[in-house]
């Protein structure tokens, strides 16, 4: 399963830079379909969301062909099989011709096209052939990295695919297992079964149950609502979450997004639970009908595009200021201006970087892969390198620092004396919630069994329920106990409980709560928390009058039963993982809404001395200014709000940090989506796997330390390429301009200068299997303003100092100083500026010394080996006369290591004062 995972993911993921948005986030960002979403949808689609948002849910569900309890799995493939999958076509399959064109029409492509129809006009047919060559295999290698791409592109999405709860009829054979067994959980009303199936299956007329954290999978049409409240922000712009009803209040509404009773796909519920028929899948839905205008539309380039953009059009820039000039000196001094015409076309083909993204994309794959074999999954390949530059990680802690494994440790009074009762009254409120399950509640599941203590399941009955949001706090919902009267019993934070609760139970009977008694309570709690224990308080209360329906506001009066208290253990690994991150620049902040006691504990445990925390209650009384200050010298933040967790991201980033986020619940969204990388874990509520750059298969931060390891790897061998590239060709240029000033002839030929360019180019494609050196992987690496031009200016100059002792011997030893001889002069040049040029990449690879103190992975070496000696095997085998060529004499051959190892030498040296005053990227 793993290699046949890791084959799917390799696949899918040797992509074009410009194919990366086939993995843009199922569901748009904000941003995208906020620019759209206030331009008309088809008047068809608008007027059918308003006549199901009109009609009785029966003439509904009988127009759906369904019913309250849902379809059935044979009525629901049927379905399928006419309507298609619940799916947006973010790009539609495209003609393999019209995809060869797409691979084509790269700028660096484009250029060389029009050089080469220049040299077809001045009959120059080898420079066509090969520009063409290059042109061919940088067009055929994207074209076969794509197609196969797209053959495993839904193979990878299906490994963080998206699931609905939906329901299936009771009767429905195929919600039998195979084990004979009901699959999925019945619901207490009889109304059907609860079964997850993907997102993709859904189709018109499913019955869907959605609670906090759930992304709407479909236009649905609600059919029964408590306390549900919907983030429309994707939609309309709304900061606030809306609240939706199971009726339309307003007839006379006319926006669909108005409508009260309706919810839309790539929307998502913040609290509450509800119940709701599909109506629209797919593109049929509203947000496919919005899709459509924003695809086209690629994102806003990150920081890794804008410096490879950057640094293509400072080469572009500096060939189109250079390319002239040698047009015009050769023109004037040779007076030959076809002959210099074609000179300066290889000259301007010899500083086009065509393989950058070819290097680029192969080197984003590879680290890609890389990650793949350690579980985990990159949504936008381009999210590698941020993982390179990050250097700050915000974390939650339950589930990254901790085991994610939480046991319910101990049920108290609150007195601190052992409880059955509080233990029954916590079962009975996780065993009839619907809403967001979280950890605490299966542990107290488990703790009781499945039946409850003292076979509580059956003796009493759901009423209703007010769902968990976090603003409250707390959760709350309602039985009828075996006297018939109703009972209402809350769970939630201590501080919240107590805020509603009056009295306390203590042996068998109810006393006030008294400022003393409370202070008492509080105590209890602290003393479980210096324990690392979490505590979460239990209370319940008799509603007067019962009835059907309750809300929050019934939440007061309650007496306090007593508090759970859990255990959730630090990892084992979570010590060597922060050690390790530290040990490569990254800092590590832990932003939770956790209680600071139990939080600080935690990470004394692991090693994470907190030299500050601050609480969300510190953070209301701050303005951004304090605040910015304060998010340096602060390393845990404790009962944060999902607002406060977006907030100190945002601040981390203005102060110019890359930062990370790593988190897996609703109150996570906003901050994933604020932080220049968000990671998330497959296991993670819907709207945190939406929201994330990268999902983790294994949520640990040791996976994270070799992701950060792998995006600085990546980053490093792309900026091997640019900077080779960048000196290489001002260095070489500036010998062409030099030489093309004092020698009678042309230096090299135009054929010489595109031979040698592709010799070199293929040399290249090894770079991004290459190693890096330990010491570029401890800091984090990101693009820096004026980094590449400067390196140009510094180390191009060095190999024109070589150029000319080249140009001296040849016209001084071997007498090469006439146009009789310039055969030989340019033979000479020829070799002297291939080796050089392979060798420059293993200069610049590293800072130590090449080949001693750090060696290249064995596929550079070889291509490295494998050109120099086509450099070599030109001018001295039988194609010579072919390009011009011809064979060197032995003396050449003996000064030629002289001149090699002066040149690295020189490089050398240069490097330790490049680095001593610049340092080394």
């Amino acid at each position: 399963m793993r290699f046949t995972i890791l084959k799917e993911l390799f696949a899918g993921f040797l992509r074009a830079r410009h194919m990366t948005r086939h993995f843009r986030r199922r569901f748009l960002p904000t941003a995208e379909i906020g620019a759209v979403a206030s331009h008309e949808v088809p008047t068809t689609l608008a007027q059918a969301l308003r006549a199901a948002a009109l009609m009785a849910p029966d003439a509904l569900l009988r127009r759906l062909d369904s019913r309250l309890d849902g379809l059935s799995d044979a009525q629901a493939a049927r379905l399928r099989e006419s309507v298609g999958f619940n799916e947006v076509e973010q790009e539609k399959p495209l003609p393999w011709w019209t995809h060869l064109w797409h691979c084509y029409r790269t700028p660096f492509n484009l250029l060389l096209t029009l050089l080469a129809v220049v040299s077809w006009l001045t009959q120059d047919a080898e420079a066509v052939v090969v520009i063409g060559t290059m042109v061919v295999l940088s067009t055929l290698l994207r074209f076969w990295q794509e197609v196969r791409s797209n053959r495993e592109a839904d193979a990878i999405k299906s490994l963080v695919s998206n699931t609905a709860t939906v329901l299936r009829p009771l009767g429905d054979a195929d919600v039998t297992g195979a084990d004979g067994q009901p699959r999925g959980v019945q619901l207490d009303d009889g109304l059907g079964r609860r079964c997850e199936v993907e997102v993709r299956l859904l189709v018109p007329g499913d019955v869907v149950v959605l609670a906090a954290g759930d992304m709407i999978p479909a236009d649905c049409r609600i059919l029964a609502a408590k306390d549900l409240f919907v983030a429309q922000a994707a939609m309309t712009g709304e900061s606030l979450p809306v609240e939706k009803f199971a009726v339309q209040r307003d007839d006379a509404v006319r926006n669909p997004l108005e409508l009260d009773n309706v919810v839309f796909m790539g929307t998502n519920v913040v609290s509450g639970a509800a119940r709701a028929v599909v109506v629209n899948t797919g593109e049929r839905s509203y947000f496919g009908a919005l899709a459509g205008r924003v695809l086209a539309t690629d994102r806003a380039p990150t920081p890794f595009q804008m410096g490879v953009n950057r640094t293509s059009w400072l080469l572009i820039r500096f060939m189109l200021v250079m390319a002239p000039l040698v047009l015009f000196i050769n023109g004037f001094t040779k007076g030959d201006w076809g002959e210099a015409l074609l000179f300066a076309v290889s000259v301007a083909v010899g500083l086009t970087p065509e393989m950058l993204p070819m290097i680029a994309t192969s080197t984003l794959a590879k680290g890609a892969v890389a990650l793949a074999r350690r579980k985990v999954v990159v949504k936008r390949l381009d999210a590698i390198q941020n993982f390179g530059a990050m250097d700050v990680l915000c974390t939650d802690k339950t589930g990254t620092l901790t085991q994610d494994r939480i046991f319910l440790e101990r049920h108290v009074d609150a007195w601190g004396e052992p409880s059955d009762a509080v233990l029954e009254l916590a079962w009975l409120n996780s065993r009839h919630q619907t809403g967001l399950k979280n950890l605490l509640d299966v542990a107290v599941l488990e703790r009781a069994g499945v039946d409850g203590p003292s076979g509580a399941a059956g003796r009493y009955r759901k009423v209703d329920e007010m769902p968990f949001d976090f603003v409250r706090r707390r959760m709350s919902v309602v039985v009828s106990g075996p006297d018939g009267g109703h009972r209402l019993i809350t769970k939630g934070a201590v501080e919240e409980v107590l805020r509603v609760c009056t009295r306390v139970m203590h042996d068998g009977r109810e006393v006030p709560l008294t400022p003393a008694l409370l202070e008492r309570i509080r105590a209890v709690a602290s003393s479980l928390n210096e324990e690392g224990l979490r505590v979460v308080a239990v209370a319940s209360g008799r509603p007067q009058p019962a009835r059907q329906t309750y809300s929050v506001a019934d939440e007061q009066g309650l007496v306090l039963a007593g508090t759970i208290a859990f255990l959730d253990p630090p990892k084992e690994s979570t010590r060597e993982a922060l050690a390790a991150l530290a040990a490569h620049g990254v800092a590590v902040k832990v932003l939770t809404g956790d209680n600071e006691r139990i939080t600080a504990k935690v990470c004394r445990e692991v090693g994470l001395q907190p030299r500050q925390v601050l609480l969300g209650g510190d953070l209301e009384l701050m303005d951004d200014a304090a605040l910015s200050r304060a998010v340096e010298t602060t390393d845990v933040f404790a009962r944060l709000t999902p607002t406060h967790k977006a907030r100190i991201v945002r601040l981390l980033k203005a102060n110019g940090h890359v930062v990370g986020f790593l988190g897996d619940g609703i109150n996570d969204a906003a901050a994933l989506r604020t932080a220049d990388i968000g990671i998330s874990v497959d296991s993670a509520v819907d709207i945190a796997r939406e929201a994330a750059d990268i999902i983790l298969l294994e949520k640990s931060l040791m996976v994270l330390e070799a992701g950060v390891v792998e995006g600085r790897r990546t980053f490093v061998n792309m900026l091997k390429y640019i900077k080779m590239t960048a000196s290489s060709n001002f260095g070489n240029v500036f010998s062409v301009l030099v030489a093309s000033a004092f020698i009678p002839f042309l230096p090299m030929l135009p054929i010489h200068l595109l031979v040698l360019n592709l010799l070199y180019d293929i040399s290249q494609t090894a770079i991004p299997f290459d190693t890096v050196d330990e010491a570029q992987l401890l800091r984090p690496q990101r693009w820096v303003p004026g980094e590449i031009g400067r390196f140009m200016l510094f180390f191009g100059p060095i190999s024109s100092i070589f150029d000319l002792v080249t140009f001296a011997m040849m016209w001084f030893v071997f007498g090469a100083h006439s146009a009789a001889q310039q055969t030989l002069f340019q033979s000479g040049w020829f070799v002297v500026s291939l080796l050089t040029q392979t060798l420059i990449v293993h200069m610049i690879r590293t800072a130590k010394v090449p080949f001693v103190q750090s060696r290249a992975a064995w596929p550079l070496l070889f291509m490295t080996v494998l050109i120099m000696a086509a450099g070599l095997f030109l001018p001295m085998g039988p194609l010579a006369s072919a390009f011009s060529l011809q064979a060197l004499p032995p003396l050449y051959f003996a000064l030629l290591p002289f001149i090699l190892l002066a040149y690295m030498g020189l490089t050398q040296w240069m490097k330790g004062v490049y680095c001593r005053r610049w340092g080394w990227q």
